[in-house]
């Protein structure tokens, strides 16, 4: 591998494992065997010189010295320096392409680095120029794929200012250094390059620590630090970069970490250089936008400051250079304007995708088509020009946000808001990720209803949302973790009703929403606050199923938490209701879980212990009614959550009871016809008697009490034993009378048609902490979701409470349907009573 020759530096033969090396006197040059460090905890390795076994050989100009190594594989062991001391002070400087002296070829296989020191005047310049590949700088632990590393610092004085460490296959062409230059080569035991890769020029002063010139030929990008990077920049010093860049390209700058020191004089910034700029230099802070867009070469300097001597800081700066074809969207302006605004605000930024490609063009937002960045936030109160410069804008979203509070609610009761995405950002190329509404109230005071442009359906796994946009609905009171949902239009749901602060986030699935914006659109209300977490209107679809589950279903509904459906039915049809499942499994801690089905014309409820029971089994309701669930406080891992769904079909009428019905009617109006008959010929015939009163009395005193002379004819000439009419009040009357001598309403089986207003409260819960016994579903109900009962068959059995007083004469009318029985009761003639709202 060795051979050796007549020339000042020789090896002898490899096979003899010698090796001697001789350094001319006045090269400069200084080799140096040394340990690798740490060493090796393996057995050790010695250079064997002169006989003697030493760690460490060092070779000065004018000596030759012979060694050997005492192990197989010295390469593990021991590491090369070979140092140049260069000094352009006392006489000419060797400008042009640099050696490698030694040539690696007749070095030791160790990993070796060259050194080259050069000393100048402090006002001369010196230049490395770098051929192909160029250099591309890395940061502190990054290593060069292929081990060969560039080490470059500079001097100011006595001070070594490590400028940065570099790989091969990159931008920079060359580096301008004043006062001097150290440049370090490091080589692998391996590699076998032979040639430095770089030359020297003299230059003019540049009256700055350096200057780093990087070049692009196509598209690309380069990171930069500042020198001494991540230590801090010298104070009040200044270092530029020059960037070449075609003239068909643009490029854009963006900062990816920086930090100031704390200047006493002077302000640290930076400035662009920008040919055909009429603002050269532009200056700008580091914590400012920094431009992009921009066509052909330009220049970025970082100036330092005075910094203060008992607590400096540092200075230091990492950024990008973009170099990629301009797109057709850079030449276009959008203007946003938000100058209206005052708590809105909307953030362009990347969205987060996976990247494969080596070099991937850059996504910028560019305001008035030079300050550009890869996130841009507008914030109320002002006008925006906005472009981009980006190869696939789908790389992008947008994310907006407005709060719309009231802090007076005197003020905002019935106050409406309408939340609409407005056109300055649908105009956008950008895809719209999210628009949030934050709506707040003043707590216990105001409450907050949503009512959609057009329908929602909740989404669920059994029927999920395939829009292009859902809206989520979330509290929005600190610490409380409460989801109502995520809600799309096209479903049932005509509005929501929440009890305090919720946010409300309009969330985009694909591109098609922009041609689907129309159908979004929500109309919030302030009214008067109530305790109920939500409340959800519900007018069922005739041809499907609506799906519905309590808030929070992954998490369970919170402690203590109530919720209510108000769910419409058609007159014209049937509504049954069907759970998921059988029981909930909650297992409470403290209070109680609880449902309450409500139908809303009768009042009549029935409450289920969820907790105890079994959910009741899929049945029909004919009229609108209410469903509310309410929490207690379970016990840790058995949360409560419900999914239940309701089905519309036609409602029937059983034709058997319509015809029994006609002719039971006609009967009774045909004997009703001919009892009016009867009483009024006795009545013309006895045009001056009394009414007929109906007593039965054994007494032979035909007089009533306190009301002498009434009858003047005795009891065979009068009408008293006629039994026309028997009003139980007026003969059992006595033991109808409360204390206070008022007669109680007796409870009575009424069938009323429903002719009022649907009720618009939710049933009041029962005290939560209550262990009452809860109501059932009687064992002999008809099996639920078959044909439903007729219209003719139902009943509304009124229950009036112990307080209610009605006099005697003034009881409602009794219909009794008895399916043994054929005889036919008497009938009050009554108008319908409407029911109360």
């Amino acid at each position: 591998m060795f051979s050796c020759s007549a020339s000042s530096i020789r090896v002898l033969s490899h096979c003899q494992e010698a090796f001697e090396i001789a350094l001319p006197q006045g090269s400069g040059i200084t080799v140096v065997i040394m340990p690798v460090t740490p060493t090796p905890l393996v057995k050790l390795c010695y250079i064997v010189a002169s006989k003697q076994h030493v760690t460490m050989l060092s070779i000065k100009p004018g000596e030759k010295t012979i060694f050997t190594f005492s192990c197989q594989k010295p390469e593990n062991h021991f590491v090369i320096e070979i140092q140049k001391n260069i000094d352009c002070m006392s006489g000419p400087c060797p400008f042009g392409e640099v050696q490698l002296q030694p040539s690696t070829s007749v070095l030791p296989a160790l990993n070796r680095t060259f050194i080259w020191d050069v000393k100048a005047h402090k006002s001369i310049g010196l230049e490395l120029q770098f051929s192909v590949p160029r250099l591309r700088q890395v940061g502190p632990g990054e290593s060069c794929p292929d081990g060969v590393t560039h080490s470059i610092s500079g001097r100011i004085d006595a001070t070594v200012v490590r400028i940065g460490t570099f790989c091969s296959n990159g931008t920079v062409s060359r580096i301008k250094m004043q006062e001097g230059m150290k440049m370090a080569l490091h080589l692998p035991w391996f590699h076998t390059r032979n040639v430095s890769g770089f030359s020297i020029a003299n230059r003019s002063s540049i009256k700055r620590l350096c200057i780093i010139e990087s070049v692009f030929e196509g598209e690309g990008s380069a990171t930069l630090m500042s020198a001494n990077y991540p230590e801090g920049f010298p104070e009040d010093e200044l270092m530029t970069w020059q960037f070449v860049v075609p003239a068909h390209l643009r490029a854009s700058v963006s900062f990816l970490s920086f930090n100031v020191s704390n200047c006493e004089k002077k302000e640290e910034r930076v400035e662009y250089y920008i040919p055909g700029s009429t603002t050269n230099p532009e200056v700008f802070k580091l914590e400012d936008k920094q431009p992009g867009n921009m066509a052909g070469n330009f220049n970025l300097s970082l100036q330092g400051c005075d910094q203060d001597a008992q607590s400096p800081g540092i200075l230091r700066l990492q950024f990008q250079v973009l170099v990629q074809h301009p797109q057709n969207e850079s030449y276009k302006i959008y203007v946003v304007d938000l100058s209206n605004e005052r708590t809105m605000s909307l953030t362009i930024e990347p969205r987060p995708v996976k990247q494969s490609r080596k070099f991937v063009p850059g996504c910028f937002v560019c305001l008035e088509s030079r300050t550009c960045s890869t996130n841009l936030t507008l914030t109320p109160g002002s006008t925006y020009k906005v472009s981009f410069l980006c190869d696939d804008l789908t790389r992008l979203w947008m994310n907006a946000e407005k709060t719309i509070s009231c802090t007076d609610h005197r003020y905002c009761y019935r106050k409406s808001y309408s939340l609409q995405v407005p056109g300055d950002i649908l105009q956008l190329p950008v895809q719209l990720h999210d628009f949030s509404w934050k709506l707040l109230v003043p707590k216990d005071r105001l409450s907050l209803v949503l009512v959609p442009a057009q329908k929602l359906q909740q989404h669920t796994h059994e029927r999920p949302c395939n829009t292009s946009f859902s809206y989520l609905v979330a509290s929005a009171v600190p610490d409380q973790d409460l989801y109502f949902g995520s809600f799309c239009v096209g479903g049932s749901i005509e509005q929501i009703q929440v009890k305090q602060n919720v946010s409300v986030t309009l969330r985009t699935f694909a591109p098609s929403f922009r041609q689907e914006a129309s159908r979004q659109g929500l109309t919030v209300s302030f009214v008067h606050y109530f305790k109920e977490e939500g409340v959800f209107t519900v007018t069922p679809d005739t041809k499907n199923k609506v799906y519905l589950r309590t808030p929070n279903w992954d998490r369970g509904l919170p402690s203590l938490a109530s919720v209510s459906w108000n769910i419409s039915v058609p007159s014209n049809q049937v509504a049954c209701l069907t759970f998921l499942k059988e029981r909930t499994g909650v297992v409470c801690q403290t209070g109680r879980a609880f449902m309450i089905i409500q139908e809303q014309q009768t009042r009549a409820e029935e409450v289920f212990s969820l907790e105890d029971e079994v959910l009741p089994k899929p049945r029909f309701h004919h009229h609108s009614f209410w469903v509310n669930i309410s929490n207690c406080s379970p016990t840790s891992g058995k949360q409560l959550d419900l999914l239940f769904w309701v089905a519309l079909t036609p409602r029937t009428i059983d034709m058997t009871v319509v015809l029994i019905a006609a002719i039971g009617g006609g009967a009774l109006l045909l004997f009703a016809l001919g009892l009016i008959i009867c009483f009024v010929k006795k009545k013309k015939k006895k045009a001056n008697k009394g009414p007929a009163v109906g007593i039965y009395n054994g007494n032979i005193n035909t007089e009533m009490p306190k009301q002498p002379k009434k009858f003047q004819k005795g009891r065979k000439d009068n009408d008293s034993h006629v039994y026309a009419v028997i009003d139980d009040t007026m003969v059992y009357g006595h033991l109808l009378q409360d204390s206070n001598g008022s007669f109680l309403q007796q409870e009575v089986d009424t069938y009323r048609p429903f002719q009022g207003a649907m009720g618009d409260c939710p049933p009041s819960p029962p005290v939560i902490c209550s262990r009452a016994p809860t109501a059932k579903l009687t064992t002999d109900e008809p099996s639920p979701c078959f044909p439903p009962e007729s219209e003719s068959e139902l009943y509304t059995f009124s229950h009036p409470n112990n307080g209610d007083v009605s006099k005697a004469n003034k009881g409602p009318a009794v219909g009794i349907y008895n399916g043994n029985s054929t005889d036919i009761p008497w009938l009050d003639i009554q108008e319908p009573v409407e029911p109360a709202e």
